[in-house]
């Protein structure tokens, strides 16, 4: 029979407890073993976790009915194989590190270092997210807006957005467009799957893509039933002019800052893109995932300006302010507004109202420029710093992309270890971060030989814990550097 402790019995434990004794007693085992042989099913399919305290032996025994002494026998036996666990003052729990062998016993097996410094590319650090100024700014919007603002609108997004973001796009990016023609969603990889699905049915079968990229990019796009075309990328950015012939229909592209290598596509290359979109009839869908942050360089303005007509802006507050904010906007082709709203509709019908009116209230009072320029300052002393150390303890170490964005690439010398193992390495040293080939965009095939390369992004750390983390991708480094009397 099923037995459910319930939470009125035992209110320390603090929820409600499922034991079968039934598979026990079929097979014709005692109380006690039925039992014992439910609590390590339970533990072993991960219902009681570890470190989850247990009834005590006096309360499980009044709610099944059965002596107190079998299930404290029943808890000493569980104890001594490793399942459970006596703690002075806090009971009976599950035991750490507990895993089953296939002998059906516990083993205890060390675990990995928890991440404790996150390198991966890609992210902010959301500890400088203005929280003041939106609050301000929130207060602000939400004093002024319309009753309307809180009932169904426009896909598309807020009207004050829209024009809050037309005119920023077009003094800090060069982007060439009207509230019209944006369209506001939940960050990039929505906006990359409404393309899709409207390119889908404007009869498109492949899109190009950069032979190294975003990770969940290539899935959006396969998600979204359509192929993709991997594009070679050397210094000079993606090989644009292997676009002819390629069957693609669209071309996505990180032209400003490539993503993860941190090259700029070159002119000609952005032209010849542009040249075999108006040839074909194709979509280029410009990424511009971090715009904002450029250090030694003049910003390289949008794509898009060439030819408003065939190239898709799409931009992000993830790296600005927040991923949590879920706000990105696309500047769409006249021909694509029509079909990317109407797959919005289809997708979630609105993105939310409040965050938009305080997103173009941040803009329009000038709170966005100056948490930009506070932001550009810190990510580049980081960057430095990073820089700084490696030339010191690691100068074997070639670093590149750095001139703009939150991460740069670290190419290890010839003979160090593998990137697999790097991988592993990093994990006991409690360290996420990114390698080369898992950028690698699955349509291009395997990688070729190279050395290993990491993709260390310097956004995340918190202040007080970057040199930590910089201590800990040095000790890495070194782990895997090749030995002196290597043959």
């Amino acid at each position: 029979m099923w037995f459910i402790w319930r939470m009125e019995s035992w209110a320390t434990f603090g929820g409600d407890l499922l034991i079968d004794l039934t598979s026990g007693r079929a097979r014709g085992l005692g109380l006690r073993a039925a039992l014992e042989d439910a609590l390590r099913a339970a533990v072993r399919d991960g219902r009681l976790h570890p470190g989850t305290r247990l009834p005590s032996s006096r309360a499980l025994a009044t709610d099944l009915g059965i002596a107190r002494n079998t299930v404290a026998e029943a808890y000493a036996q569980l104890a001594a194989e490793g399942w459970l666990a006596s703690r002075q003052g806090s009971g009976t729990v599950v035991a750490e590190r507990g895993t089953p062998s296939e002998a059906g016993a516990p083993t205890v097996r060390p675990r990995r270092a928890a991440v404790r410094y996150d390198l991966l590319p890609g992210r902010p650090d959301v500890s400088l997210f203005p929280r003041s100024a939106w609050l301000a700014a929130s207060r602000r919007a939400l004093t002024a807006a319309p009753n309307e603002v809180f009932g169904y609108s426009d896909p598309r997004g807020r009207i004050e957005l829209r024009r809050a973001l037309a005119e920023y796009l077009a003094r800090v990016r060069g982007v060439r467009t009207d509230p019209e023609r944006i369209l506001i969603c939940a960050g990039y990889t929505q906006g990359l799957g409404l393309l899709c699905g409207a390119l889908r049915e404007r009869g498109v079968r492949a899109v190009a893509v950069e032979e190294y990229g975003l990770p969940p990019q290539q899935q959006v796009i396969t998600a979204s039933g359509l192929d993709t075309v991997a594009l070679p990328l050397d210094e000079g950015g993606a090989r644009t002019d292997l676009l002819a012939g390629s069957g693609a229909g669209a071309v996505v592209l990180t032209s400003a800052h490539q993503f993860p290598t941190g090259v700029s596509l070159r002119a000609a290359r952005r032209s010849a893109a542009v040249a075999w979109a108006r040839e074909t009839g194709g979509i280029i869908i410009e990424d511009d995932y971090d715009g904002e942050f450029r250090y030694d360089r003049q910003p390289v303005g949008a794509m898009q300006a060439l030819d408003p007509e065939r190239v898709v802006y799409a931009g992000t507050a993830s790296k600005s302010l927040a991923p949590g904010l879920r706000l990105g906007w696309l500047a769409l082709p006249g021909e694509l507004v029509e079909p990317v709203v109407r797959q919005k509709e289809l997708a979630d019908g609105q993105s939310g109202a409040l965050e938009q009116l305080t997103l173009a209230e941040l803009i329009t009072s000038g709170g966005f420029d100056r948490h930009i320029r506070r932001c550009r300052l810190r990510y580049q002393r980081r960057r430095d710093q990073l820089v700084g150390t490696l030339a010191e303890r690691a100068p074997d170490v070639h670093v590149t992309g750095i001139a703009a964005g939150l991460h740069a690439v670290l190419q290890l010398p010839p003979g160090s270890l593998s990137e697999g193992e790097l991988r592993h390495q990093a994990a006991w040293l409690g360290l996420a971060l990114q390698t080369m080939s898992e950028c690698r965009t699955q349509a291009a095939g395997p990688a070729p030989d190279a050395p290993s390369s990491l993709v260390i992004g310097y956004g995340t750390p918190p202040e007080h814990a970057f040199s930590a983390a910089l201590d800990a991708l040095c000790t890495l480094i070194g782990l895997s550097a090749p030995r002196a009397d290597a043959t």
